[in-house]
């Protein structure tokens, strides 16, 4: 685990804050924090619990990972695979055992390629996409 970046998160909680146009005082009313709190946040004088950066990330309406990586919390590895789980949690379209399932598949995938260090490139090629051995 990496060692809190409370600097880096305050500046990134104020541009959040500022793009989602909400003062100090709104933010930390929609959060269910202080505003003397939140301010010291901002200014990288405190360091929030994860229960708390979840509330800052429910009132700016982005994902709570992305303030767990901002915080040092999460590094940004983790964060794509509880978003990954996520996304297959809450799949409407699939029951729960079958979501067991597909995260157990997507686990040992994982496993298997961090034990054989193999890059996995963001597309995938099936074997259509193949080059035919090549004859002479």
């Amino acid at each position: 685990m990496a060692s809190l970046n409370v600097g880096n998160l305050g500046e990134y909680l104020r541009e959040q804050r500022r793009q989602a146009q909400l003062s100090l005082r709104q933010l930390a009313d929609a959060a269910g924090v202080s505003n003397p709190y939140l301010s010291q946040i901002e200014r990288g004088l405190r360091k929030p619990s994860a229960d708390i950066l979840q509330q800052l990330a429910k009132a700016l309406r982005i994902s709570a990972e992305t303030l767990y990586v901002q915080a040092g919390i999460l590094d940004e590895r983790d964060r794509d695979e509880v978003e990954t789980r996520a996304v297959i949690l809450a799949d409407p379209s699939i029951n729960e055992r079958q979501k067991q399932v597909l995260l157990q598949i997507y686990e040992s995938f994982r496993k298997e390629n961090a034990l054989e260090g193999t890059f996995v490139p963001d597309t995938a090629s099936g074997p259509d996409d193949e080059m035919p051995p090549k004859t002479n």
